[in-house]
Parts: structure tokens; sequence; C-alpha cells
């Protein structure tokens, strides 16, 4: 588990929250599959099943993740995969709660036994 999977979100609200590319970048560097989005405002990951229920199984465990940490992604659900995206809209980007849920979203992965990439 990374170190990022270990923290908590915290509120963060506002520009001063935003995180600089400089730092989006460094985060980034720690989460290798996932990418910054085409306007630089989320990060996404495409996560591969075996099938549509293993899909929803997963989905949930993460909404259950999601809730304790208060922090929610957009989900895009389908047979046999799920897109996830981070963003903060309270900073109007990117913040160090995008990265910290995106490490506790591939934990959850790793653990589901469903690699399939």
């Amino acid at each position: 588990m990374t170190e990022l999977a270990k923290m908590h979100c915290q509120a963060r609200q506002g520009e001063a929250d935003r995180l600089p590319k400089s730092e989006t970048h460094r985060w980034l560097a720690e989460l290798p599959r996932w990418e910054l989005s085409a306007d630089g405002h989320s990060i996404v990951r495409n996560f591969r099943f075996p099938d549509f229920l293993t899909a929803v199984a997963f989905v949930n465990v993460l909404a259950a993740t999601a809730e304790a940490e208060n922090h929610h992604p957009d989900l895009e659900l389908g047979y046999g995969r799920c897109s996830v995206r981070f963003n903060t809209h309270d900073v109007g980007g990117l913040s160090l709660n995008d990265f910290i849920c995106a490490a506790k979203t591939d934990a959850l992965y790793a653990a589901s036994g469903a690699n399939r990439e």
C-alpha cells in the first residue's frame, strides 16, 4: 500500500487547496495507471473485470470507501469495466484528496483479485 493510500481526505476549498501542476505531476507519478484528463482538472483510470457483477461489486466497495472519505468519484460502469474519475469541485480542479482516493481505489482493485489489465 502506498503512503497516499494510508492518508485520509480533509476538507479542501478554494484556489489555495488546488494543486499546482508540478505537484499534480509529482502525485500522478505515484499512480502510474492514472491519467490526467484532457482539461487537466481530473484524474482518470479504467478498470477491467471478468464480468458485470464483479464490476458492480467493485463499485459498491469503492462507494463505501468514497463515503467514508467524503470524497466521491464520477463512475462509468459497463460489462467488465468501470471508469473512475476524481476531481475536487470545491477547488475547481485537483487536490490531494483526489490522489489519496485514487491510491485507495488502486488498493481496492488489487485486493479484489479482479485485475485483468
